[in-house]
């Protein structure tokens, strides 16, 4: 282990803190105990680890150290000043890491009849995190990252996705039709998520190879994208309530889909 790094003025330290920042998007900031076992056991290489010198000591951590170590990662002991300031959370995490991120796996997710959820334009990474980690327990075969949705790998859409996003397959395209047209491409059906005035998501048909299109915070999907769609979808609710939070949507209709493929 090196010696304890005390000013935040270290390279190092100035480096987390920029990956923290979006600053630089090459590398994961592992922010926990979890994480970086997750991580761990997704077989991605860690290349830093910082840890409060006031935890070396305890049992989750120290193996987390000697896993750590014994691949050969750079560890470091840290005050808890410079924790403060590598941990983005609020109550700073003992142990902290960066890694380096898992190949972009977009045609994975069509190698068996896909559920495949296409999140357009969803800004909120924490938002990002919770669909992919709703894809995963559900079922669906991956998620695609499009238009102006946040980077799937920031920490915060990694914490939201409590490591999902490290074993799902996950896609990033910039424009939306794009990530539409590869859909097609491997044979599937495009529905469109719309807030009212479509058929309810208990009588569409989710079963074979499905792309489900969920849109943005506020604007929702934009008319271009419905009209392509082959099928628009609407989840009842009651008013005056217009409109459901995106990770919440995702969930609903990924259940759904569960249900009717095992039925």
């Amino acid at each position: 282990m090196r010696p304890k790094i005390t000013s935040r003025q270290n390279p190092l330290v100035k480096r987390f803190r920029a990956i923290a920042r979006g600053d630089e998007d090459d590398l994961l900031l592992l922010d926990g105990p979890h994480l970086i076992q997750d991580a761990l056991d997704a077989g991605l290489p860690l290349l830093h680890v910082l840890v409060s010198d006031d935890a070396v000591g305890r049992p989750d951590v120290r193996r987390l150290l000697d896993a750590a170590g014994a691949k050969g990662v750079d560890v470091a002991a840290a005050s808890s000043m410079v924790m403060d300031a590598v941990s983005p959370v609020r109550s700073a995490s003992v142990i902290v890491a960066l890694a380096e991120p898992p190949p972009l796996r977009g045609d994975r997710m069509y190698e068996r009849p896909g559920l495949v959820i296409i999140a357009s334009d969803i800004q909120d990474p924490g938002n990002f995190g919770a669909i992919v980690r709703v894809a995963e327990a559900g079922g669906a075969t991956g998620v695609v990252a499009a238009g102006r949705s946040a980077h799937p790998f920031a920490w915060k859409a990694l914490r939201g996705s409590m490591a999902s996003a490290l074993r799902l397959p996950i896609a990033v395209h910039r424009l939306t039709a794009d990530a539409v047209d590869e859909a097609r491409r491997h044979g599937c059906r495009i529905v469109a998520t719309v807030p009212r005035g479509a058929a309810s998501h208990v009588d569409v048909d989710l079963r074979g190879p499905v792309a489900i299109l969920i849109g943005g915070e506020g604007g929702g999907l934009p008319a271009d994208l419905i009209d392509a769609a082959d099928v628009r979808v609407t989840i009842p609710m009651e008013r005056p309530v217009d409109s459901l939070n995106a990770a919440t949507a995702a969930a609903i209709l990924v259940y759904e889909a569960r249900r009717q493929r095992a039925s």
